[in-house]
């Protein structure tokens, strides 16, 4: 048994006592708390204390997050306490008001079934009335004070009964118990035996509360400084505006109003938006400037008044003058010159016309973006540039309504804004790159925009009055028109922008490319030159693009390169040679796509069209004995795997024609592969080139290998249009093909092609497959079969001896 003396009271008790955990608390001696008791297990140990005699034994947990505690997650020192009051609530949970007795360290915990007791031992509190113990208790006596006063969640009551206190061990327990601290340190304060231990715990927990109570007290301050500083400014410029009614003076607005009103007179502004203007204007007069709507109001008005509503700048009309600006900004690229050159004679002529809107579509790197700065200066006009790639707010075109906070115009009329002109060059780049979602589609949006019937009126929701933009010349770029939508792409004149052939990437490079680099590198007065041959060189081995970007940026690297050579003093190269180039580049990157020179059986040169240009498709067919089955590999879509299907059909179908042995044909296996088997490819226009390989295989006949060709193929034989056609024939003249077969619609195509592709390319209008076979075979001749039958037996067909397989 264990006996205590409680308040002049002999309290005795078994050592062996039930146990409740207590969650972010730790309960003192001498002092009276209610607690909650929910869990079951706690809710056990409580009803036995009940029947006993009233005493157990409270630890704090080690994380109160514990659903269940074991005994590793409980302090070893908690408190002794008795029961005084406890209360049944109707959810089950128990509300008990205990008071603890004495401190008490666990010996052993005993895992019963339903709770967990301990067996404990109490710990003797050591007190020396020493002058250090007085000093500390005088000084934690007065940051208590302190404290109290700050917090304002103490009464004043526990205050003066807290200063009153001689007995130290009861004074140390009372104030850990009224601070607002860690657990942490208030664990600390219940497992120190001696007083002077828990006097000094309890200064240094002191000090750090009344700092953060004392920054708490100087932000409180602060605010309410502001706030009676607000209402009290408030309150005079009522008192002064009445004053001022009284008077009939104006009031303190008035030079900001009447400056508003001079900015709408001189901005010659429609007469529907200048009623809009002073209609906000006569809004902002009766409004108190501290009025966070007058805000709103003033930053509509000052909008209003700097859109260039007049304000245009006058096109340099002479033609020769404006020609040679695009000549010497960009090399070929000639259908879009000629359009702006078009679009200059007539404004020449009719001093008024509507702006084109053009639709440059064209692989990466051949000059789209640059062409729109080009065009604006040779026409002495503004530039504005306005990516659209990744947009998907229809907000972005029109702009946000003014009753969100924090809206504003749309992106067409802050570029009009910040040009200063309401007929700059206005180019929305990466057009077939927008997208869309809940808050709209910016793609619908654009067809006002772009539409010259509709765009004299345009109307910006922040603006909600109607804005001419049918002076600006709008330009759009893009890689694909597939993305795009067909309303919208109908609204553009497309013009196409074919890679660039290798001639005109030496040009490029030569009179753009290399000056521009040289003198960004500050090599200008090394005096470094590119020769032909080794710009030649990085167009063939070390770039494999339709534009110009990479080959820019390895002139670059090797500028780079020659400048640190200069600046560590070492010999400078002052010539690029082939040489020099694989020595500052290394090994070529990419090998030649130049076509085998000689024939070989079972192999078509066909073209692709990629988002970067287009590519030479070598289509591979192997036979091998077999039941008749097709494999196809290369990564081929579905649309490609039909064409080969069509190409197979086909040549079963014709088989006595084509010179095929039917029987040896339905016992060979045959396997098309379109190099590489990496990269997905898919498409109609490989028809004719599988049908050509596929018949070389079957027949043993060779194909030429200076013949390329494209088209969709039918299974009546027919040849379909297709398209890409520049892109595809820029791919065969790099690659040093002679002869081009394409589909006899494609007609109309041919004359947009590059003239140095049509000097050097054979190009052959075809309008059936057979057409094909007589080009792509050096020996070709269709066997003749007769139709009709006699006595009901058919002709023989003639011996063909089809191709072993290989």
């Amino acid at each position: 048994m264990l006996r205590i003396v409680h308040d002049d009271e002999a309290v005795e008790f078994s050592e062996k006592l039930p146990i409740v955990p207590l969650r972010d608390l730790v309960l003192f001696p001498r002092m009276i708390v209610p607690l909650l008791v929910g869990r079951p297990r706690s809710v056990s140990a409580l009803e036995e204390v009940m029947h006993g005699g009233k005493i157990m034994f409270v630890v704090t947990q080690r994380e109160a997050e514990t659903q269940e505690p074991a005994s590793d997650d409980l302090y070893r020192t908690g408190t002794i306490v008795r029961v005084l009051q406890l209360l049944r609530l109707p959810d089950g949970t128990m509300k008990v008001l205990v008071e603890g007795l004495a401190r008490a360290t666990v010996r052993r915990f005993i895992r019963g079934e339903s709770f967990i007791q301990a067996r404990v031992e109490l710990v003797d509190e050591t007190v020396d009335h020493t002058v250090e113990i007085e000093a500390l208790m005088r000084s934690v006596a007065s940051q208590f004070e302190e404290y109290v006063q700050l917090s304002r969640k103490i009464p004043q009551e526990v205050l003066a009964s807290v200063l009153g206190m001689e007995d130290m061990a009861r004074f140390t327990d009372t104030v850990a118990t009224h601070l607002a601290g860690r657990i942490e340190d208030k664990q600390q304060i219940l497992e120190a035996s001696d007083v002077t231990a828990r006097l000094r715990i309890l200064a240094r927990a002191l000090s750090g509360e009344l700092e953060i109570l004392r920054l708490e007290r100087k932000i409180e301050n602060q605010v309410r400084e502001q706030l009676q500083k607000s209402q009290k400014e408030f309150y005079l410029h009522q008192q002064m505006k009445a004053i001022q009614e009284e008077l009939g003076q104006e009031g303190e607005g008035a030079p900001e109003v009447a400056e508003l009103a001079k900015l709408i007179e001189e901005a010659n502004m429609s007469e529907e938006a200048e009623k809009k203007a002073l209609s906000e204007l006569d809004r902002l007069k009766k409004m108190s400037p501290m009025s966070p709507e007058a805000t709103v109001v003033r930053t509509y008005i000052e909008w209003m008044t700097t859109v260039p509503w007049d304000k245009r700048t006058t096109d340099r009309e002479d033609i020769a003058e404006v020609e040679g600006i695009l000549e010497e900004d960009h090399y070929g690229l000639k259908k879009p010159k000629e359009r702006i050159l078009e679009y200059l004679a007539v404004l020449k002529l009719t001093e008024r016309v509507k702006g084109p809107i053009l639709c440059l579509v064209g692989p990466p790197g051949v000059g789209k973006t640059s062409l729109g700065k080009s065009v604006a200066r040779a026409l002495d006009r503004k530039f504005v540039r306005v990516s659209l790639g990744g947009v998907r707010d229809e907000a972005e075109i029109r702009g946000h309504r003014r009753t969100y906070i924090g809206s504003m115009p749309g992106r067409i009329i802050q570029g009009l804004r910040k040009a200063g002109s309401k007929n700059p060059v206005f180019l929305l780049d990466e057009i077939d790159k927008m997208s869309s979602d809940f808050r709209g589609d910016p793609a619908s949006a654009l067809l006002e925009v772009l539409d010259p019937e509709q765009n004299c009126a345009f109307n910006d929701h922040y603006l909600d009055v109607d804005f001419d933009l049918s002076e600006v010349m709008f330009i759009t770029t893009a890689n694909v028109l597939h993305t795009i939508p067909p309303a919208l792409e109908d609204r553009m004149e497309t013009i196409r922008l074919p890679g660039y052939l290798a001639q005109e990437k030496l040009q490029i490079a030569k009179k753009f490319l290399v000056p521009k680099q040289v003198e960004a590198n500050g090599l200008s007065d090394v005096g470094v030159r590119f020769s032909d041959a080794a710009i030649v060189r990085l167009i063939e081995d070390y770039t494999r693009e339709s534009g110009v970007r990479n080959l820019e940026r390895e002139i670059a690297n090797i500028c780079r390169k020659i400048a640190r050579e200069h600046a560590a003093k070492k010999k400078v190269t002052h010539r690029v040679t082939p040489a020099a180039v694989r020595r500052f580049l290394g090994m070529a990157r990419f090998l030649s796509q130049e076509v085998e020179t000689e024939s070989r059986i079972g192999v078509a040169t066909g073209l692709a069209w990629t988002s970067v240009g287009g590519e030479i498709l070598t289509i591979e067919v192997l036979t091998m004995k077999g039941d008749g089955q097709l494999t196809l590999t290369g990564k081929l879509g579905e649309v490609m795997q039909e064409s080969a299907k069509a190409a197979l059909s086909y040549a079963k179908a014709h088989a006595a024609e084509l010179g095929i042995d039917e029987e040896i044909l339905a016992n060979t296996d045959i396997h098309i592969h379109v190099p590489e088997g990496a990269i997905p490819k898919d498409g109609p226009s490989a028809g004719g080139a599988m049908a050509t390989a596929l018949v070389s295989a079957l027949t043993g006949r060779p194909t030429r290998p200076d013949v390329a060709m494209t088209g969709e193929i039918t299974l009546s034989g027919k040849m379909l249009p297709i398209g890409g056609l520049n892109e595809k024939a820029v791919a065969a003249h790099r690659a040093k093909i002679t002869t081009l077969v394409i589909p006899a619609r494609n007609e109309k195509d041919v004359a947009e092609l590059p003239k140095e592709v049509m000097r050097d390319l054979d190009i052959k209008l075809v309008s059936s497959i057979d057409q094909i076979f007589e080009i792509a075979f050096e020996d070709w001749k269709k066997a003749e079969v007769k139709s009709e039958e006699v006595k009901g037996e058919q002709h023989p067909k003639p011996p063909l001896t089809p191709a072993p397989p290989h």
